[in-house]
């Protein structure tokens, strides 16, 4: 891959990524939500992925979570793909939780959970890259988190799966990435991360 720093396109996708994130926060914090694309896209850069893995790395929450009154999660598809190109959307489509499957059917919230593992095996291998950065920043901010904390539940009670539930689906991603056959050398962060929030679960 050809490392990405600075580009007009990154800071472009901050810009959109901070206009339909506008007023959101992180579970349980006072932090922008932006904060955690961005951080997503810093990991990304890190590995040195190009620049339009990092791209869709700071847009892969944009269409689950930022649907307002005038947007639905179709006309943000399309604002992603016009403004980005259609190869960072589909690979934000490959990391988004889905609300229907393919006929419709309303999912529940394991049944979507369910659905992201299922739509990793044929998922491109950067949108694999976004998912393990998205779920290395998000394992890893539980952990700091506990570590500062005296009170583990106050971290845990962010999350609608608890302590279990929460860890239990950070096992389940990156085993199903080495499924699919990712080797990305991010797999290496992303299982140390996973094993020590195992560890704090049961201490």
């Amino acid at each position: 891959m050809r490392t990405t720093g600075y580009s007009d396109k990154i800071n472009h996708a901050l810009a959109f990524a901070a206009k339909h994130h506008d007023r959101q926060v992180r579970k349980g914090t006072r932090l922008p939500y932006l904060t955690h694309p961005a951080n997503v896209a810093i990991i990304l850069t890190r590995y040195g992925c190009d620049e339009s893995t990092v791209v869709a790395g700071i847009l892969h929450d944009v269409v689950a979570d930022c649907v307002r009154e005038s947007y639905t999660a179709e006309m943000l598809e399309q604002r992603v793909g016009d403004k980005f190109g259609n190869d960072v959307l589909s690979v934000v489509l490959a990391v988004t939780y889905r609300r229907v499957d393919d006929d419709g059917v309303e999912l529940a919230q394991d049944e979507q959970r369910d659905d992201y593992l299922q739509r990793l095996s044929s998922a491109s291998d950067a949108a694999l890259w976004v998912c393990a950065a998205d779920k290395l920043h998000n394992a890893s901010t539980i952990l700091s988190d506990l570590r500062r904390t005296i009170d583990p539940g106050t971290v845990w009670g962010r999350f609608n799966g608890g302590r279990d539930g929460t860890v239990n689906w950070f096992r389940r991603v990156y085993d199903r990435l080495s499924e699919v056959g990712f080797a990305g050398p991010i797999m290496l962060e992303l299982e140390s991360v996973v094993e020590a929030l195992e560890v704090s679960a049961v201490a």
